[in-house]
């Protein structure tokens, strides 16, 4: 399976990012703190280059906190950027943004060099939230789904403090498959554009392995860490619908509402503060998926170059196969 989601209004957020970002003095980037790597979109790398950047870990509260502490060390560690976590909805935490970008850009502020600021990020990372936050009011929409913010907005914190919104982006073609996973069990991308049950597949296998004890004060299967660590994905997919009631004519397991039981346990920190990458795993994923694009590419030339395929064409390329899910 192969998770996409690039609807129309993105296309004309990346255009937009790219004329808007000529006079902007810091970028603020919102990621997911439970998958900063994965949160973190490639598109805006090349779309902001040379811009100092702020990274903010949102949903710290969500987030495993030992790992939030690695990631913010591995993007404090980056030039001409810093990093921090809060909870958009906590307001003091949030308002350390600003200071933020006055170490950025210090020679921007007062009213003949007002601080310009971009904000972007993924669909559903808490943008919106963050931004009526730093107002006091509700200046932004906001909505437990992707896609609720699809105009650019102009949003005066201060006299000289201007942060510009911009609707939630992904890229065109995830070449990371674990991301897209991660992305799609975080409810980045919309219902459409992914299969429950292979998610819950994915979730679990990572679960099973690094937060043993979270599942089991959660679904109380009666297993040890080892003995979660070994399951099968389908076992304990299976076992967690029969305890939570899942279940179809003739007692037998609906496995389609148990991967929708699990991920919005997920989502929904029923099963504890998660992180579902440190930095280390996150570079592995990236370099094998960066090989193999490269290897896809260059398959693609040959057979084109051999006459067996048509000329390539522009825009968005299909996604790749990325692997099947673990079981």
């Amino acid at each position: 399976m192969s998770i996409q989601w690039f609807p129309g209004h993105m296309h004309l957020t990346r255009q937009a990012i790219a004329e808007r970002v000529k006079a902007i003095d810091v970028v603020i980037e919102m990621l997911d703190a439970r998958l900063p790597g994965s949160s973190a979109n490639p598109l805006m790398r090349q779309l902001t280059s040379g811009k100092p950047t702020l990274k903010i870990l949102n949903k710290q509260d969500m987030a495993d906190p030992e790992r939030t502490a690695l990631w913010l060390a591995h993007y404090n560690a980056q030039p001409d950027t810093q990093a921090i976590s809060l909870d958009a909805s906590v307001t003091a935490p949030a308002r350390a943004l600003i200071d933020a970008c006055h170490w950025l850009a210090p020679h921007r502020g007062g009213m003949f060099k007002p601080m310009r600021v971009l904000i972007c990020g993924i669909p559903n990372v808490g943008k919106s939230t963050l931004i009526n936050t730093l107002k006091g009011r509700k200046a932004a929409k906001t909505g437990d789904e992707a896609g609720v913010t699809r105009t650019e907005a102009r949003i005066v914190l201060a006299d000289d403090f201007y942060l510009y919104d911009t609707p939630g982006m992904l890229w065109p073609r995830i070449i990371v498959p674990e991301s897209g996973y991660n992305l799609a069990a975080s409810g980045a991308v919309g219902k459409n554009a992914y299969d429950e049950e292979e998610v819950a597949y994915e979730l679990l296998a990572k679960l099973k392995t690094d937060y043993p004890a979270l599942m089991e004060a959660r679904y109380q299967a009666g297993l040890s860490p080892e003995a979660w660590a070994q399951a099968t994905d389908d076992a304990l997919l299976e076992a967690i619908g029969r305890k939570r009631g899942a279940l179809a004519a003739g007692g037998k397991v609906n496995i389609q509402k148990a991967a929708e039981l699990v991920i919005a346990d997920f989502r929904a920190v029923h099963i504890g503060r998660i992180t579902l990458e440190t930095p280390e795993q996150f570079a592995r994923w990236l370099k094998a998926g960066q090989q193999a694009d490269k290897e896809r590419a260059e398959r693609k030339k040959a057979l084109r170059e051999a006459g067996l395929i048509g000329p390539a064409r522009g825009g968005a390329r299909r996604p790749g196969k990325p692997r099947p899910p673990s079981r």
